[in-house]
């Protein structure tokens, strides 16, 4: 598995700084403009995983920039360019420090909440007598902080943004209107594609003059869960276990194998064969959700094919 992408050290014209996420290494350019590129590196509790999982990183990118494209009608985003598959290109923001959570289905860290005896997450209240992945009435928006490299993300009510100033009052108007907008038409887009989008993050960002544009990624399976439609209420009745397409199965694996990012724990191994399984679902997440094949780069040496790209594009 040599052919990934795990870290980078690009030194492009007029870089000003370089910032490296869990997933995605951005770097900064004179004139407000940021190259994010998106590695293949797998992060699942907060913890980045010791290997690369194939073709993640396209992945990533181009459900983000095609799902950007998909909205930019309803909310506008930060992207300008796409010059290769493993890279996006846009305007330099300031982040709003949460990550707007939205929730159509009780599942995953909610299912867990729950399961625990609590009726109440960020604020919100869950009702009483729901089975793990049954449909909320409403969909609730369950917003996380954003936590600083290696911390964990933490639960946070709108009260508790509010009175920490974390975000003004009319900002956070703003988030709520735009999280709920975008989730609605992920929710279109999914169900076109025989899909339920479960749930999601959007995050948020304020440009140079003012205008509050969605940054980052939309509608990945890292920012997302989705069901297969089919089947769903019938498994539902039956109490199984839904069909899903999310990062949910590397959660459960880590699990089974004594790991929740917790303390004195240890990262399990992954074999190549199980690395190639993960990147196979991956692909199939791809396919499902963007209603069309995959085609996978050329991946003989993606640090030079995504320099080239980049500076390519910069010329002009």
């Amino acid at each position: 598995m040599s052919n990934t992408i795990i870290d980078t050290d690009f030194n492009f014209p007029g870089q000003v700084s370089v910032y490296k996420g869990k997933v995605r290494e951005v770097y900064a350019l004179e004139n407000d403009v940021l190259v994010m590129i998106a590695t293949d590196r797998l992060s699942a509790f907060d913890v980045i995983m010791p290997k690369g999982i194939p073709y993640k990183g396209q992945i990533l990118n181009q459900i983000a920039t095609k799902m950007m494209a998909a909205t930019a009608d309803i909310v506008p985003n930060w992207l300008t360019a796409t010059p290769d598959p493993n890279v996006a290109i846009g305007h330099a923001c300031e982040p709003f420090k949460v990550e707007m959570v939205i929730r159509g289905y009780m599942s995953g860290h909610a299912a867990r909440e729950y399961a625990s005896g609590k009726r109440m997450l960020c604020g919100v209240p869950m009702p009483d007598g729901m089975r793990e992945n049954d449909k909320f009435p409403q969909p609730i928006i369950t917003p996380a902080t954003k936590a600083d490299k290696g911390d964990h993300d933490e639960d946070i009510s709108r009260e508790d943004i509010l009175k920490r100033g974390i975000v003004s009052q009319e900002d956070y108007f703003v988030l709520e209107q735009y999280t709920k907008a975008l989730f609605q038409r992920g929710t279109q887009i999914a169900a076109e594609r025989g899909l339920i989008l479960v749930d999601t993050k959007y995050e948020f960002g304020k440009t140079r003059d003012g205008r509050i544009v969605l940054i980052d990624e939309i509608h990945t399976p890292d920012s997302s869960r989705y069901f297969y439609a089919d089947g769903y209420e019938e498994r539902q009745d039956r109490g199984e276990a839904q069909k899903q397409l999310s990062k949910e199965f590397v959660r459960q694996w880590l699990i089974n194998h004594g790991f929740q990012g917790l303390e004195g724990q240890t990262v399990p191994n992954m074999s190549e064969a199980y690395i190639k399984t993960v990147s196979d679902r991956y692909i199939e997440l791809y396919e499902n959700i963007m209603g069309e094949a995959f085609i996978r780069a050329e991946i003989s040496n993606i640090q030079e094919r995504i320099r080239n790209n980049v500076l390519d594009y910069l010329k002009h």
